[in-house]
């Protein structure tokens, strides 16, 4: 049975795709803000720009019966240069390029909103006859960095590839390491009623990613005019790593009457 799509039926089942897709990201609670515009530290843009392989590596990366992610594998593949003849007859060499961290298969994107506490305002309004209005001001600059879980081969590759699928699964703009500049400030007021002491907490959110990277021993093999990836020796490892938020706090107030 043949189906053909439509304009209008193609659109729609697009729709469905790019709904799904939507479904399964990350909701963002209402006591966390968007700090980017007030952020008196620009952070730089973390986005891991998708590596495009040449002709060539495609080939070679479909002749793999291992799958190949790691950008600076694909890029080393896009600097090579293999010139091969038809009159190459018997002609064979293996050329070793390493061990390399593969892919990285994600299992879990989970949120921590309260990751690390990155600042407190506080007003004593004990004393006062009616509420205090206070709200959030960083009160000294605070990096927030993340990292992996455990020791692990070729880390900073694994970190990478690692960063692409959290940013993917979790629709966040994440990276491994964020600012909050002194003197960022944000409107939103917060009371503070009479006789009671306020408290108001900022958290930089982190994201918790786990999953597992393949590592393998990579061959190019030349064979006449034929050119392949092999992979020996693959093994497997779990991994897991916080991957902080980039320019969000969340935050926690409260009201009380003695000291915290």
């Amino acid at each position: 049975m043949l189906t053909i799509l439509t304009p209008v039926s193609a659109e729609k089942e697009k729709k469905k795709q790019v709904d799904k897709e939507k479904s399964h990201l990350v909701v963002i609670p209402n006591s966390v803000t968007n700090i980017a515009k007030e952020n008196t530290y620009p952070n730089p843009a973390q986005d891991m720009p998708k590596l495009q392989p040449s002709e060539l590596t495609q080939e070679l990366i479909n002749s793999s019966k291992v799958k190949i992610e790691n950008p600076d594998l694909i890029r080393m593949l896009n600097e090579s240069t293999v010139n091969s003849t038809p009159f190459a007859l018997g002609y064979k060499a293996i050329v070793y390029l390493g061990q390399w961290p593969l892919n990285y298969e994600s299992t879990e994107t989970a949120p921590n909103w309260e990751y690390q506490k990155i600042n407190t305002n506080f007003y004593d309004n004990r004393g006062g006859k009616a509420p205090y209005q206070i709200h959030y001001a960083q009160e000294v600059q605070k990096i927030v960095r993340g990292g992996l879980t455990a020791k692990i081969p070729s880390a900073e590759e694994v970190k990478k590839m690692m960063l692409v699928k959290a940013t993917q699964n979790s629709g966040l703009s994440l990276g491994f390491e964020t600012v909050i500049g002194i003197g960022t400030k944000k409107d939103h007021v917060y009371n503070i009623p009479a006789k009671k002491l306020g408290y108001l907490y900022g958290y930089a959110p982190a994201v918790n990613e786990k999953g597992k990277v393949t590592y393998g021993e990579v061959y190019l093999m030349l064979k006449g005019s034929k050119k392949t990836i092999v992979v020996k020796n693959v093994t497997s490892q779990g991994i897991g790593a916080w991957i902080p938020v980039q320019d969000h706090v969340s935050f926690g107030f409260i009201a009380s009457d003695k000291p915290r």
